[in-house]
């Protein structure tokens, strides 16, 4: 008796625990394959972290680097180019989507040539962010049949303002050459060691879209000069995860496979390489290399460094 009353103990628990669990269909009611959005608008709520306290970091340094979209890795940050498709976006339709959606974003230092984020200032607000999105090729009127368009230059922002309404408009017919030409991101990051964990970590403090049409070039653009005039704005990379954990990247090779671009990010699967690392001369690489060469040899020893840090601190 006291075995069967075990045994319907087991399974009511047992079949208590199936009805709270959801089994959802890979097909949708039209036959369709379902992508769980609902899930990921759910789980984007409540995205895990791992705390770490400021004493048990003994070590940290804040590097630089650029993700370029022409490296095979980072395909999956690009596409789709077209701002119609009903399913994946690229991660600058997925930055501004949360744009519209109150994103804070913040503008580039105001010295020339460096690349930091100016987060010491308020964000920027809704009225200021549209003249942000609009490249110089867009400054003069489009030239049709020999006479100048009556499109004007505002509509060539990717997004317009109301005021009034309090609301935006995406301006679609724009996107498409511009995230064309959206081919890179810059990110700060901090790499640091925690001596609770005893492990190295590294941390995406913000990201930048770059666009190499926001800036002219002449004979005396530097290295460092290019790469601030590429860079749109600054977003707090935290701020911008609950979007990425809403948008599903391309698949690659497997549909079935399906990842956030927060998953994309936090499992490293983009490539990326150095740009710069805070010192005490507050010089980035290419103001200390003249050469590509030498640029390379310098990226090569500032990675090594970094590579040999952990051994270095094993002591606590």
């Amino acid at each position: 008796m006291k075995k069967i009353s075990v045994f319907i103990l087991v399974l009511l628990v047992s079949v208590a625990s199936n009805a709270q669990h959801q089994v959802n269909s890979f097909f949708d009611d039209l036959g369709m394959v379902r992508l769980e959005t609902q899930e990921l608008k759910e789980a984007s709520d409540s995205i895990v972290t791992v705390f770490h306290r400021t004493d048990d970091v003994v070590w940290s340094r804040v590097v630089y680097r650029i993700i370029d979209m022409r490296f095979k890795q980072n395909y999956q940050l690009y596409t789709p180019v077209s701002s119609d498709d009903p399913v994946y976006s690229s991660l600058f339709r997925t930055i501004l989507r949360g744009i519209e959606n109150g994103l804070p974003i913040y503008r580039k230092s105001p010295m020339t040539g460096d690349i930091k984020p100016y987060f010491n200032v308020p964000a920027v607000t809704k009225s200021e962010i549209p003249p942000l999105l609009k490249t110089q090729g867009y400054d003069e009127a489009i030239v049709v049949d020999s006479t100048e368009s009556d499109i004007s230059k505002s509509n060539y922002m990717l997004l317009n303002y109301d005021s009034v309404a309090d609301q935006w408009t995406f301006k679609a017919y724009a996107y498409d050459d511009f995230a064309r030409n959206t081919i890179k991101y810059m990110i700060q990051e901090v790499i640091f060691f925690d001596k609770h964990y005893s492990r190295l970590y590294s941390k995406i403090l913000a990201i930048a879209p770059m666009n190499p049409d926001n800036y002219q070039r002449n004979d005396e653009t530097t290295v460092m000069d290019a790469l601030y005039g590429q860079i749109l704005f600054w977003v707090p990379f935290d701020a911008l995860r609950p979007y990425m954990a809403q948008q599903y990247v391309t698949p690659r090779g497997n549909d079935n496979k399906r990842i956030t671009f927060d998953d994309f990010f936090i499992q490293k699967m983009y490539s990326s390489y150095l740009v710069g690392i805070n010192n005490v001369y507050n010089k980035m690489i290419p103001q200390v290399a003249d050469t590509y060469e030498g640029m390379q040899a310098e990226q090569r020893r500032i990675e090594n460094e970094l590579l040999t840090v952990e051994q270095d601190l094993w002591a606590y």
